[in-house]
């Protein structure tokens, strides 16, 4: 499976926690469209001959483009690349974008078959708190509409452990999800990023700082209630009903091969991983499209390694002790078995068979158990 993502960097306002590369200005806006499409057909040979299986458009804010707009970028990709039949195009949008209008337009004059809505809470003061541009009722009607569109694969992001997210309001987020019936949630947990606005807020006294009892305490309910209602934890952040995973997001972490396009955007080929300048005006001001690329970094064995554990370790698939011995050699599987043994004793790692998986209490140290596998550092 192969993937194209497309960063779309434009928002209405920053959130105060966002940390990917975004603007407010739409001094760019024109130029980017063009300068996208001249990308678009600049890559075709990147993924050389795979089927792309999935498009992702994220951000920044990708409802903000017109309906013209994304169609015409949609026909672009199925011009120059091996687009599947079966193709998921997910569309990132927030719920101030969707109106019924929006939505209905989506649905009939473009190729999108998933949206991944914004909600991020229910509750007006922890959208107050977070800086979105939406509020509740926006929210409820965002979803109410998509659903009367007619598109029924649809995902939501929910964010757990802002201060101002009791564990009753928490329930009560996770209650309305579920009264919808959508598929899939991802569900984060607030973190407070380097230089961003939540950050300089938090140390000015602006805003409440992040309480890890009250994070763990949420995701806890989040664990409790997701497997009552039979979702599949298939990632550490993301649930869903059996056969409603993101086939994007699962390249991502089953190691597939993607294509970034668009202004910071990754892409990754299977030997080497490169990024696009983090700026809109170098993106847009530069007629060679070869010369966007900020930098390329050819991976090493070890980081190849130390990947797949990191990502295969996120998810439910878990990490397969014959792909280390058959793919990396034995020195990796030696090294992967050596350490293991310390964190499945503490009943944070299980293993059946070749397949070594989180358990609910080991999610919570994800992070920590990866690098004490990685092998080189």
């Amino acid at each position: 499976m192969a993937g194209i993502y497309i960063h779309i960097p434009f928002c209405k306002q920053k959130c105060h926690y966002c940390n990917f590369y975004s603007t407010v200005s739409l001094k760019y806006r024109n130029e980017f469209y063009n300068a996208l499409i001249r990308e678009i057909e600049s890559r075709i040979d990147y993924l050389v001959t795979e089927e792309v299986n999935t498009i992702y458009f994220g951000g920044g804010t990708p409802s903000m483009l017109s309906i013209q707009e994304l169609s015409n970028i949609i026909k672009a990709l199925y011009n120059t690349y091996n687009v599947a039949n079966d193709v998921e195009i997910t569309l990132e949008a927030n719920p101030d974008d969707l109106t019924k209008e929006k939505i209905y337009d989506i649905k009939k004059h473009t190729s999108v078959n998933r949206l991944s809505i914004g909600i991020q809470s229910f509750f007006d003061d922890d959208l107050v708190y977070l800086n979105r541009v939406h509020n509740s009722d926006e929210a409820q009607k965002s979803i109410e509409a998509a659903l009367v569109a007619g598109f029924d694969n649809i995902t939501i992001d929910l964010i757990y452990g802002i201060p101002t997210l009791t564990d009753k309001k928490w329930r009560e987020n996770l209650v309305r999800f579920f009264d919808y019936g959508i598929p899939h949630l991802s569900s984060y947990s607030l973190t407070v990023e380097e230089k961003t606005a939540l950050d300089v807020l938090i140390k000015k006294q602006k805003l409440a700082n992040i309480n890890e009892e009250q994070s763990i305490s949420h995701y806890k309910i989040l664990i409790e209630e997701t497997d009552k209602k039979n979702f599949v934890h298939y990632e550490i952040s993301n649930f869903a009903l059996e056969g409603s995973y993101s086939k994007h997001n699962s390249i991502y972490w089953l190691g597939g091969h993607y294509m970034g396009l668009g202004p910071s955007a990754h892409s990754y080929n299977g030997i080497a991983r490169q990024w696009n300048v983090m700026s809109v005006k170098r993106y847009c001001e530069e007629a060679n499209p070869v010369n966007i690329i900020e930098e390329k970094e050819v991976l090493t064995v070890d980081q190849v390694y130390n990947e797949y554990i990191l990502t295969s370790l996120r998810t439910s698939w878990g990490c397969d002790i014959e792909h280390i011995s058959n793919v990396f050699g034995n020195k990796y599987y030696s090294h992967f078995l050596k350490n293991i043994d310390k964190v499945i004793k503490e009943n944070k790692v299980t293993c059946t068979g070749n397949i070594y998986t989180l358990t609910s209490m080991g999610k919570l140290f994800a992070d920590g158990i990866s690098s004490s596998l990685f092998y080189g550092l």
